[in-house]
């Protein structure tokens, strides 16, 4: 069992577009707090998006919003990113992330409980 699953990545132009998602199980089923960071080689984890399962509230880093989106699927108890107009910049493991209520949504990884194996995304000029 894979408590947090992250779909395969890719490696788009820049300009493209990807969907990455994360389906919880087993302990992180009931996650209230979901979200995503990314890691560039040689760079800090970064936390991109989060979202509260209930409700759907959502948080974002300043340098995605508008071009990425974090949506749920609570019957599929799945978690998407959906990035558009992604840049070099963009390049990056990226890691699905989850923790149990009560939460609060962070950009600070320490906040989060469990954690994706991480899916690659990679974006050329």
């Amino acid at each position: 069992q894979v408590p947090l699953l992250e779909s395969w990545g890719g490696s788009v132009q820049a300009g493209g577009s990807l969907r990455l998602s994360c389906a919880a199980s087993g302990y992180t089923y009931n996650s209230n707090c979901m979200g995503w960071f990314r890691q560039a080689p040689g760079k800090e984890r970064e936390g991109v998006a989060g979202i509260y399962k209930t409700g759907g509230s959502r948080i974002f880093t300043d340098s995605v919003k508008g071009r990425f989106t974090i949506s749920q699927d609570n019957a599929k108890n799945t978690v998407y990113l959906q990035m558009d107009s992604l840049e070099p910049a963009d390049t990056a493991m990226y890691y699905c992330a989850a923790a149990p209520a009560p939460c609060l949504l962070s950009a600070v990884a320490r906040a989060y409980t469990y954690w994706g194996l991480g899916t690659q995304v990679t974006v050329s000029s």
